[in-house]
């Protein structure tokens, strides 16, 4: 990707602007330092962010879930009664 120092960013930002639509975005540097990533807002970014409940109806969860298992938990806290 093609750095460009903040001055000529200035001075040809409609035709800079215009190339990074056509696909060929640019960084604009200060005193060599990159400083922002020029793209156009169509093009994607990384992968996309996977959402929580992409697998919504997939499983089943028991309505005793939070009790499952509580008679062998009592009586490894208290013993047998």
């Amino acid at each position: 990707m093609r750095e460009i120092n903040i001055h000529e960013a200035k001075t040809h930002l409609s035709r800079l602007v215009e190339e990074a639509v056509n696909g060929e975005p640019f960084i604009i540097a200060k005193a060599g330092k990159p400083m922002v990533k020029v793209v156009p807002l169509t093009m994607a970014e990384g992968p996309a962010i996977e959402r929580l409940g992409a697998l919504e109806g997939e499983f089943h969860i028991p309505d005793d879930f939070d009790r499952m298992g509580q008679e062998e938990i009592e009586r490894m806290f208290y013993g047998e009664e």
